[in-house]
């Protein structure tokens, strides 16, 4: 019988011994964070910022027009900017590193899978793209642990998510946060932030299939609000 992981419990745990760590005079743990964009960091963000120093890691190349990138990624500095001019108790600044706009490495993981559903194959390879090269990073800079803001969605794949990033984790040597953020209302708090900042939000993932798809749901009359990155 497989065991169902409750990924939320095992991060409760994490950030509880951080506290009492922080009780006893250690230090504050520093997290490596992919964001996939700013609605969906907004939630993970509130929430993390009392227990680690995070640094968001925008990397995304699966988003493929230019021009979508670049609005995504500056609502995504916006966001962090606002934030941090916030003043609230036991919350730590947040920093932010874009990565390399690499769409030629998405189409290439992508090849032969062009036809797959969303929430398939090719976005189990989508996930691992973004996560080994933020897992990279987290041991170029000496992290503490390297995570995903992907889990807080209903359309992805958390089980996948966490699966992948404990198999980077092994072969990095950085521990990985492990997560389900929709847990605990996540995705109603990040629709309700969005309104609060204004932020720019899309229904589909960025990847040009991504929008073809959802482009004939609506005409099938599926107006879906979901954001799906």
């Amino acid at each position: 019988m497989k065991i169902v992981r409750n990924y939320q419990k095992e991060l409760d745990k994490i950030t509880e011994d951080i506290i009492k760590g922080r009780n006893g005079g250690k230090r504050v743990p520093l997290l490596f964070l992919h964001s996939c964009c700013a609605p969906c960091s907004s939630y993970v963000l509130e929430y993390l910022r009392k227990f680690f120093q995070i640094t968001v890691f925008y990397y995304n190349p699966n988003i493929t027009e230019d021009q979508e990138y670049r609005k995504r990624v500056a609502e995504q500095k916006r966001l962090i900017a606002a934030y941090n001019e916030e003043v609230e108790s036991m919350a730590y600044p947040i920093s932010v590193l874009e990565g390399d706009y690499e769409p030629e490495c998405f189409y290439e993981i992508a090849s032969g899978l062009e036809q797959c559903p969303e929430g398939g194959e090719r976005c189990f390879a989508c996930y691992a793209l973004r996560l080994r090269k933020t897992a990279e990073h987290a041991r170029m800079g000496r992290y503490d642990y390297f995570a995903t803001t992907l889990t807080i969605s209903p359309l992805k794949n958390a089980a996948k998510l966490n699966e992948i990033g404990e198999q980077l984790a092994e072969e990095y040597g950085i521990p990985w946060l492990p997560s389900d953020f929709k847990k605990k209302n996540g995705y109603k708090r990040s629709i309700e932030l969005s309104r609060e900042y204004d932020l720019y939000r899309q229904d589909y993932c960025g990847c040009v299939y991504s929008r073809v798809q959802r482009e004939l749901e609506h005409r099938n009359g599926n107006k879906g609000g979901l954001i799906v990155e």
